[in-house]
C-alpha cells in the first residue's frame, strides 16, 4: 500500500479500536458490579450486558446507507457522540435500568459500517483487502487486550470508572477522525464494503451465507451468555476476586491463540476449510460440555476455557473469509454487513436469554443454552458446501468500456482463475471471484483496458 493508504488504514483502526476496547473491557467484570445496582436480578443484568448488540445491529447498515449522502465523517463523529452519551449515562447510574438505557444508546453508535466504507473512500481497489485485514488485526487485538485490561482498570477506578473511561475514548475517536484520518476526495458506494439495498434480499435467500451468519450470530450468543457465569465460577473455584481474574485471562488467550494459528494454516494453505470449521464448532459443543459437567473443578474449567477461547478464535478468523469465499463478487460488501449485524444481534439474544437462564435455572442452565445453541450450529455447519477458495477482486474498467458491460464480463469469465465476472458500469468496475493461485491477473487486465 501507499504510505497514503496505511495511514488512513491505521488510523481508522484506531478509531474501530478505542471504541471496541471499552465495550469489551466491561464483559469480564459487568456481572460483578451490576448486582450491587438498584433493581438488578440476573434477568436484567444479561439484558444490560447484551442491550447494546440490539441498537448496534439494527442500525449498523442503516448508518452505512446514510454516510453516502451527509459524509462519513458526520456519521462517525455523531456515532461516537452518542457512544459517549450512552458511555457517560451508564457511568452516573445507580440503577440496572439506567445502565440499560446507558448501553442501549451505546450501541446507537453503530459507525462500524461507516469506518470500513471510509476505509474503501481512501484506498485503492487492489489494496483495500490488505487495508480491511489491517483494521480486522485491530479488532481482535483489542477484543484480546480488553479481557485482559478489564479487571486490571476496574481494579483502580471502578467500573463507573470503566464507562467514563469509554466517554474519554469516545472524545478521542472524534478528535482522531477529524485530525488524523484523510478526508476523501469523493464518496462513492463500494459493493465490496458496503451494503446495496437492492442485493439484501438476495443475500438471505443465499442458505450457504446463512449457515455463516446464524454461525456469527451463535458465537457471540454463547460468549456473552458465558460472561454472565464464568466470572463468577472462577471466583468460586479459585478464590479470586473479579479485579484479579486477568491472570486467568491472560495465559488462556495466549494458549488459544497458539491453538489457533495451525488451525487456520490448514484451513487456508492447505484449502480444509470445511473440516476445520465443523471441527471447530463440536469443540465448541465439547467446551459446554466441560462447563456444565466440571464447572466445579478447577483444572476442567480452565481446560474448558481454553477449549472454548480456542475455538472461538478459529471462528473469529475463519468466519469473514468464508463469508468472502461464498458471497456473490459484486455482494462481498452486503454480505459481511448483514453478518456484522447478526453478530451484534447475537450479543443481545446472549444477553436476554442467558439472563433469563441464569435467573430461573442458575450456571447450569445457562451452560445447557449455549450448549444447544453450539449444536444447532454443529448441524447447519455439517451440511454447507465446500466453500470454493476464490477471493474477491476489483477490476478498474478503462473509459469506454463500460459500455458493453455484459460481453466484458463475458470475456473476463474465460480468463484463467475467474470463476464469476460482474460489471458495473456506472461504477466503471468488474467484481471477480478468482483462485488466486490460477488467475491471470495480466489477461484480466489486458481485457479491461486496465494499466
Amino acid at each position: 500500500m501507499e504510505s497514503k493508504e496505511s495511514h488512513a488504514a491505521l488510523s481508522l483502526a484506531a478509531v474501530f479500536s478505542v471504541r471496541l476496547l471499552g465495550l469489551f473491557m466491561i464483559y469480564p467484570v459487568f456481572g460483578a458490579y451490576a448486582r450491587n445496582l438498584s433493581g438488578a436480578n440476573p434477568y436484567l443484568i444479561g439484558e444490560a450486558l447484551g442491550i447494546y448488540g440490539l441498537s448496534q445491529g439494527i442500525l449498523q447498515i442503516p448508518f452505512g446507507l446514510l454516510s453516502d449522502r451527509v459524509g462519513r465523517k458526520v456519521m462517525i463523529v455523531f456515532g461516537l457522540v452518542l457512544f459517549g452519551i450512552g458511555s457517560a449515562i451508564a457511568a452516573l447510574s445507580t440503577s440496572i435500568g439506567g445502565v440499560i438505557v446507558g448501553r442501549a444508546l451505546q450501541g446507537g453508535g453503530a459507525v462500524g459500517s461507516v469506518i470500513l466504507a471510509l476505509l474503501a473512500d481512501l484506498t485503492a481497489e487492489e489494496n483495500r483487502t490488505k487495508a480491511m485485514a489491517m483494521v480486522g488485526i485491530t479488532i481482535g487485538g483489542s477484543f484480546m487486550i480488553a479481557l485482559v485490561a478489564g479487571p486490571i482498570v476496574a481494579n483502580f477506578v471502578g467500573i463507573s470508572g470503566i464507562f467514563w473511561l469509554m466517554a474519554a475514548l469516545a472524545v478521542l475517536g472524534i478528535a482522531i477522525t477529524q485530525f488524523v484520518v484523510p478526508n476523501p476526495h469523493r464518496v462513492r458506494i463500494h459493493r465490496d464494503a458496503e451494503a446495496v439495498p437492492a442485493l439484501i434480499g438476495a443475500v438471505l435467500r443465499d442458505k450457504q451465507l446463512l449457515r455463516l451468519d446464524f454461525g456469527i450470530f451463535a458465537l457471540h450468543a454463547m460468549l456473552t451468555a458465558s460472561f454472565l457465569v464464568v466470572p463468577g465460577l472462577l471466583r468460586g473455584t479459585l478464590d479470586l476476586p473479579v479485579n484479579d481474574q486477568w491472570m486467568v485471562y491472560l495465559p488462556v488467550l495466549l494458549l488459544s491463540v497458539a491453538f489457533m494459528l495451525p488451525a487456520i494454516i490448514v484451513a487456508e494453505k492447505y484449502r480444509r476449510m470445511k473440516g476445520v470449521f465443523v471441527s471447530a464448532v463440536a469443540v465448541l459443543v465439547f467446551s459446554q460440555a466441560l462447563l456444565y459437567f466440571g464447572a466445579g473443578n478447577l483444572f476442567v474449567l480452565l481446560a474448558a476455557l481454553v477449549v472454548f477461547f480456542s475455538a472461538f478464535n478459529v471462528m473469529e478468523a475463519s468466519l469473514p473469509s468464508l463469508i468472502t469465499k461464498v458471497a456473490p463478487p459484486d455482494a462481498k460488501g452486503t454480505a459481511m454487513g448483514l453478518y456484522s449485524s447478526l453478530q451484534f444481534l447475537g450479543i443481545f439474544a446472549g444477553g436476554i436469554v442467558g439472563g433469563f437462564a441464569h435467573q430461573h435455572w442458575g450456571d447450569a442452565g445457562v451452560f445447557v443454552l449455549t450448549g444447544a445453541i453450539a449444536l444447532l450450529w454443529l448441524f447447519a455447519a455439517a451440511s454447507m458446501a465446500q466453500p470454493s477458495y476464490l477471493t474477491t477482486r476489483l477490476l478498474p474498467i478503462a473509459d469506454g468500456r463500460e459500455g458493453e458491460a455484459e460481453g466484458l464480463a463475458a470475456r473476463l469469465r474465460q480468463v484463467p482463475g475467474v470463476a464469476e465476472a460482474v460489471v458495473i458500469a456506472d461504477e466503471k468496475l468488474a467484481y471477480l471471484k478468482v483462485d488466486s493461485r490460477s488467475f491471470d491477473a495480466a489477461m484480466a487486465q489486458s481485457l479491461a483496458g486496465a494499466t
